[in-house]
């Protein structure tokens, strides 16, 4: 099937540029020619954009497509409800302009089961990797739904039974975190040998790795035994920056995951622990995303949907945060289009509007590098070419 996108402002997010009036044609699902006034074939569908703002597809490379997004308390739910509400989180997550995920933990390999329908095409969800079930020591963070191990031995293991499972990714819980009672963000869970062991057993399959990692000892045991992107990242200095450029380690920031958890509190029925924690680290957070900018770390965008109201249909408010904290609208911008493709391995075929590359588009209302907030009104979604939501 062909169809010509016309009369669009197409961001150019390789040359930073603006194509206005712009044109793309799609066949088969793939970008076959990209500018202005060339003529539409004659078999070809036409679809006129009336001016509106044209991206590449979104990323959101942090995203637990299994939760709800509430006030964080404790639930018991079946597989079966807990596949349909993921079902709908995908859902909302297309129909905000996201096309490809990563998604950072699942229980029960819920989210393999999701990623072969979604490529056999039985469901329409975004493009995804997954993790499986994330690795940490007994009684860490992460501990109710993930993989509990300890030594290295066991963490090999473990590695190896997600990658078994399925897994693109392995994720591992270097540091404490927010959301798990008894265990503080700063403190260091996993040591560099455990770490070290998982993530030489990802390598070897050709699988990548990353690390729920707030403090600083567990970022930078993590760092050392080769991860290839910290999560978080609330407390950082400059060896950090400094090794992570040198071994092209990227940063993963979820300014979101703590901006809604303050904002609504205890008032909204969240925990009072979880409260306390991101109150004790946001300011840090922040300064430490400024200072990762300034430094040159690539940054990619996710926003660890599914903790507490830090809903699906708001990736780009994580943009929103980007630039308050000193990025540009097309920096931040690129942190959810060409630097995700990067760093989930698909800049060869995703991440930006390039000839060749799989037609997945989001449609804005206005242009986001005039007002960052316009990316928050999503107007049209194209996977592979094919129109999937359009408001």
């Amino acid at each position: 099937m062909t169809t010509l996108f016309k009369n669009a402002n197409i961001i150019d997010v390789i040359g930073e540029t603006v194509i206005e009036n712009g044109c793309v044609l799609v066949e088969d699902g793939i970008i076959k020619e990209v500018g202005t006034g060339f003529a539409s074939p004659a078999d070809a569908k036409v679809v006129d954009l009336g001016g509106k703002t044209m991206l590449p597809g979104l990323f959101n490379c942090h995203v637990h497509m299994c939760s709800d997004a509430g006030n964080g308390n404790r639930e018991k739910i079946s597989d079966a409800a807990t596949t349909v509400r993921a079902l709908k989180n995908l859902r909302t997550l297309l129909n905000s302009g996201v096309t490809y995920i990563r998604d950072a933990g699942a229980p029960n390999y819920i989210d393999v089961d999701l990623h072969e329908a979604q490529l056999k095409g039985d469901i329409v969800a975004p493009e995804m990797q997954t993790a499986c079930k994330c690795i940490c020591m007994t009684g860490g963070h992460g501990h109710a739904t993930g993989r509990e191990a300890d030594g290295p031995d066991d963490c090999r293991k473990a590695a190896r039974e997600q990658l078994k499972a399925g897994a693109n990714w392995i994720k591992v819980m270097a540091t404490g975190g927010v959301m798990t009672k008894g265990v503080e963000p700063g403190s260091p869970q996993l040591t560099e040998d455990e770490l070290r062991a998982a993530i030489e057993e990802a390598h070897k399959a050709g699988a990548k790795t990353f690390t729920h990692a707030q403090g600083m000892e567990g970022i930078k045991n993590a760092l050392r035994a080769g991860v290839d992107s910290i999560e978080h990242g609330f407390y950082m200095d400059d060896w950090c920056f400094d090794f992570m450029k040198e071994h092209n380690v990227f940063f993963v920031p979820t300014l979101a995951a703590p901006y809604w958890i303050k904002h609504y509190g205890t008032a909204a029925g969240i925990p009072d622990f979880m409260v306390r924690k991101v109150e004790n680290t946001i300011e840090a957070h922040k300064d430490t995303f400024r200072r990762a900018h300034k430094a040159g770390v690539k940054i990619a965008l996710g926003t660890d949907a599914g903790t507490p109201f830090n809903k699906y249909d708001k990736t780009c408010f994580e943009a929103v945060l980007m630039v308050e904290n000193g990025m540009t609208p097309m920096e931040a911008i690129k942190c959810g289009t060409v630097n995700a493709a990067e760093l989930l391995s698909v800049s060869d075929t995703h991440g930006s509007i390039t000839v060749g590359k799989k037609a997945n588009f989001a449609v804005f209302e206005k242009n986001p590098l005039d007002d960052i907030h316009a990316l928050l009104d999503c107007s049209m979604t194209v996977l592979g070419g094919t129109i999937v939501f359009e408001k």
